[in-house]
């Protein structure tokens, strides 16, 4: 009987010394678990973090998306409306439809309904424009210059003149071929201008040629007849007639060329945009906008190709 007690005791204490490492053993994975667990729960809170922050930074899409743009040659063909499109659209979740056109008909799009916004330089159509009822407000915000450019050799003496109107008597004084634009663009306008100021009517002269084009194709015609015209120093530097003819004239008094901003009015247009088009004014003078627009034309050119207005800034 003795024997059977001592028995029974040693059993117990096995089992009890296993029960205990048993337990220790249980502990011991339950806190792996836990740690599994508790990892798991912070890879998944950091990813939902990283989802909202990457929400956030992106733009909300807008009700109606779509943005009719309605501009000037020069501002596309220069490349500064491609340049800034797709940081506006990611910025503010727009799509923009840019047309691109002489001043005239750029501003026919907004009195027919067929744009949202307007980005143009001829001032004061813009100021009928608005006077119509057809543009909530005019709001210019950066410039560049016209320029008149001609032949390397430059026979009519152009660079000899201070103004814009001298260098047009200049011109046609000396019987040499001047290509026009011909278009009604804000370009053409500025052209017509300057000969009133010179006093000259060149139309149906035979050295007067009338291109009734945009400004690229006005530029190779003056390049293939080496002839002289007027354009915005922007869309020169950034076209190839630049190999074979040379700024003449630049930024004379008489030549500076402002480009402003209009939203068409919801009151005339009912369906037009109004929410893109001011979202468009607000990006385009922002401090973003800004930096990107005076930087543009810099590393390549080694100047920037338009400059903002002190108002605009």
């Amino acid at each position: 009987m003795k024997k059977s007690t001592t028995i029974k005791l040693l059993l117990a204490t096995v089992f009890a010394a296993m029960f205990a490492l048993f337990m220790v053993a249980c502990s011991s994975g339950s806190g792996s678990a836990s740690s599994a667990s508790a990892s798991a729960s912070s890879e998944a809170a950091s990813s939902a973090a990283a989802s909202s922050e990457a929400a956030s930074s992106a733009a909300a899409t807008p009700a109606n998306p779509v943005l009719r743009v309605s501009t000037t040659t020069s501002v596309n063909d220069s490349g500064l409306l491609p340049y800034l499109q797709p940081t506006f659209e990611a910025d503010t979740g727009y799509q923009m439809e840019v047309t691109s056109a002489g001043t005239g008909a750029a501003i026919k799009k907004g009195e027919t309904g067929d744009a949202d916004v307007l980005l143009v330089h001829a001032k004061a159509s813009e100021e009928e424009f608005v006077n119509s009822g057809f543009g909530v407000e005019r709001i210019p915000f950066m410039y560049n210059y016209f320029v008149i450019v001609g032949p390397e050799d430059d026979p009519a003496g152009v660079a000899n003149c201070t103004t814009a109107a001298d260098a047009f008597k200049a011109i046609a004084d000396s019987g040499q071929t001047f290509v026009s634009r011909g278009d009604d663009s804000g370009t053409n306008k500025k052209e017509l201008q300057i000969w009133e100021a010179a006093g000259i009517t060149p139309e149906g002269l035979d050295w007067y040629v009338n291109a009734g084009a945009g400004m690229g194709a006005t530029l190779t015609q003056a390049a293939e007849r080496q002839g002289y015209t007027l354009t915005d120093k922007g869309t020169f530097l950034s076209n190839d007639a630049k190999n074979s003819l040379k700024i003449v004239l630049g930024e004379a008094d008489d030549m500076k060329n402002t480009y402003s901003m209009i939203a068409i009015s919801p009151e005339k247009w009912p369906d037009t945009n109004i929410d893109g088009a001011n979202a468009f004014i607000e990006w385009m003078t922002s401090e973003k906008a800004s930096k990107l627009i005076a930087d543009y034309g810099v590393a390549e050119y080694g100047e920037p190709l338009f400059y903002l207005l002190e108002s605009a800034k």
